[in-house]
């Protein structure tokens, strides 16, 4: 028998449920018992200062650090995450605050490295195009990584991983990196992604 989150017939049910999650790392407690929820089409803003907790948090959610109490919940149903890997294939996606990118490839071959073999550059770039377009964060397929602003690049991740059709996008530290019109633009971005039914899920210390 699966385990369900304790959502009621007359609440939506949540994308996404962190319930009791406690993790330590020796004598230091990073979490402790915390519980968060996120629906589609919302964004919500994991707030604190650093050494808070807030990274912890996201790569447990992400697969990259295992809880030592609580359940993770996906569309209600328990779940056990047990790398990004496993967490993308649910439907969650994670834009870093350090980007992974190579400075002497183009946008599309950088995009490439991270999907499954056997699509063209030009059906990649062509797809790149549609989705920079769609949600007005246009980059040029072929511009090399090391010609683009800092917030250019951190274009070419968000892209990267929306081409992998994520239900809950997360955000590292996103603004630590951009001007404050850049940071503007991103968040007229993540509106637009939200009215498209997205969950995101913004880090931040500010």
């Amino acid at each position: 028998m699966s385990q369900k989150s304790n959502a009621s017939g007359s609440h939506p049910q949540p994308l996404f449920e962190a319930v009791g999650i406690t993790k330590k790392f020796g004598d230091f407690t990073a979490n402790s018992d915390v519980s968060f929820r996120i629906h589609p089409g919302e964004i919500h803003a994991l707030l604190g200062e650093n050494g808070a907790g807030k990274s912890t948090f996201v790569k447990i959610a992400y697969g990259l650090l295992q809880p030592d109490k609580g359940s993770l919940f996906w569309n209600g149903e328990i779940v056990s995450i047990r790398g990004p890997q496993q967490a993308r294939q649910l439907g969650i996606g994670m834009v870093f605050q350090h980007f992974s990118l190579f400075d002497a490839l183009t946008v599309a071959e950088n995009i490439q490295l991270a999907m499954p073999a056997g699509e063209s550059i030009a059906s990649l770039s062509a797809r790149i195009s549609g989705i920079s377009k769609d949600y007005g964060i246009e980059v040029d397929p072929a511009a090399r990584i090391h010609n683009l602003s800092v917030g250019q690049q951190q274009r070419v991740e968000i892209i990267r991983c929306l081409l992998q059709d994520p239900k809950l996008l997360i955000m590292d530290e996103p603004t630590s990196v951009l001007t404050p019109q850049e940071t503007e633009q991103l968040f007229s971005v993540l509106r637009r992604f939200a009215e498209n039914g997205l969950a995101v899920l913004f880090i931040s210390h500010k």
